[in-house]
């Protein structure tokens, strides 16, 4: 197994370090929340449509398209914000994209070193684990022990390269397609797509592993150590 870094200078001012600022929306929040201003449930609700829902599924229509239209799957590859902006997809945290392709011998894996850089327009917000200073040191040093914390366990000659996402460049990943997935539609190929295969820490799903009248895969929750 090997393993590359591409890494990219972060001596930029990182838009998506969330630390201080969080703090300011808590305290917010509170105050709002404590005079009756809003409700802490409807805020709730709007976080998990962005983080579960909307960026994800944005970012599964991405995937399946390209599974579909080699045409689309090239131009993706050649410059990945234009073929995005193509679907309707754009806006702050992901003006600059590139995709990168799973195949059958190389798996990539999505980090942002040093904050937490991420493609929202196609993934939503980014999970927690993704902010984590463990996931962000772990998936350098230790890629395929973080894989594994996922339950994602690749064969050892497999080559896991990881992707260091900055404020100026955003990266998704281009899971490989299933199998046994000829005769199905493009919707019905976005649903097979998870968050996490386009972060790189899962894979796409296979048919009929979604629950009957799921519209969207459940979300993995990765171990205690990321």
């Amino acid at each position: 197994m090997t393993h590359d870094a591409e890494h990219h200078g972060h001596d930029h001012h990182h838009d998506n370090d969330l630390d201080p600022f969080a703090a300011r929306v808590r305290a917010l929040e509170t105050i709002l929340t404590e005079k009756g201003l809003i409700d802490p449930a409807a805020v709730d609700a709007i976080v998990e449509t962005y983080e579960h829902k909307v960026g994800p599924r944005n970012g599964a229509r991405v995937v399946a398209k390209a599974w579909v239209d080699p045409k689309f799957a090239d131009w993706l590859k050649r410059d990945a914000t234009a073929a995005i902006a193509s679907l309707g997809y754009t806006g702050r945290q992901g003006e600059h994209m590139q995709a990168v392709f799973n195949t059958d011998d190389t798996h990539n894996l999505i980090v942002c070193t040093l904050c937490s850089c991420y493609p929202w327009t196609v993934l939503g917000v980014p999970p927690v684990w993704y902010k984590a200073p463990s996931y962000r040191s772990q998936a350098v040093i230790n890629p395929r022990g973080v894989l594994a914390e996922f339950g994602l366990v690749l064969p050892e000659d497999t080559r896991i390269r990881v992707w260091d996402s900055t404020a100026e460049l955003r990266y998704m990943v281009v899971p490989m397609r299933p199998v046994e997935t000829d005769g199905l539609s493009e919707d019905e190929l976005a649903r097979l797509v998870t968050r996490d295969s386009m972060i790189g820490t899962g894979i796409a799903l296979r048919p009929g592993s979604l629950e009957p009248g799921a519209l969207w895969p459940a979300v993995s929750i990765p171990g205690a150590g990321v």
